[in-house]
């Protein structure tokens, strides 16, 4: 049996090496990247009048981000943007601060990561073995992204404004939850359609 050859500078200890650094760069370039979004996406922001929660594009930022980057790096570009919120930098609508982390709206900031994890979590299931979603991977996809997104950040929004903001669990429905279904699920429709077309083509980050 002849002897392995490895050429100077290209061993397999050295190209390990080479490929953890690349990423590791990459993992760190892209959550910043979608931390980045999920700031932007916050600035798009409609106030209605007659409840403290705006319209925006946060939740669609979310979804993104979990099902682009899958559960790790997906959680960390929301979370991080969340952690450096509440230390006072105003990084949501352009405000930070405990009293935005734990005002009104501050159950539905806290989802944002958890969403963005599950979120990940099942876009990973979904592309472990293929790169092309099938129509039921799609519809699966879909699903995920309206449980882990939209009636999760409800389920944790809706009673935290009704306790701050003194309402009813009904009065908090329709100043939280019910003008907001209808773009939600649109936000849905058109992530699972970006996360299917771009998922293949993002390098892999682990």
């Amino acid at each position: 049996m002849e002897p392995t050859k490895v050429t100077a500078g290209h061993s397999p200890i050295s190209a390990s090496k080479q490929n953890e650094t690349t990423y590791w760069i990459r993992s760190i370039v892209f959550t910043a990247l979608f931390a980045a979004l999920f700031i932007a996406f916050g600035y798009v922001s409609i106030n209605l009048g007659f409840t403290p929660v705006p319209i925006t594009l946060q939740t669609f930022a979310v979804m993104l981000a979990g099902g682009l980057l899958g559960a790790r790096y997906g959680f960390w570009s929301i979370a991080i943007v969340v952690l450096l919120t509440a230390a006072g930098l105003p990084l949501i609508h352009g405000n930070g601060g405990l009293s935005l982390i734990f005002g009104n709206t501050g159950g539905y900031i806290w989802m944002f990561p958890i969403s963005a994890l599950l979120i990940g979590f099942a876009s990973d299931r979904l592309f472990a073995s293929t790169k092309s979603l099938s129509r039921s991977r799609v519809i699966l996809l879909f699903i995920s992204l309206v449980l882990f997104s939209v009636v999760l950040a409800y389920i944790g929004g809706v009673p935290w404004l009704a306790y701050k903001a003194h309402m009813t669990f009904r009065e908090a429905m329709v100043a939280g939850c019910y003008p907001y279904l209808t773009g939600d699920i649109t936000k849905a429709i058109v992530a699972t359609f970006l996360i299917r077309t771009l998922r293949p083509l993002l390098p892999k980050l682990r």
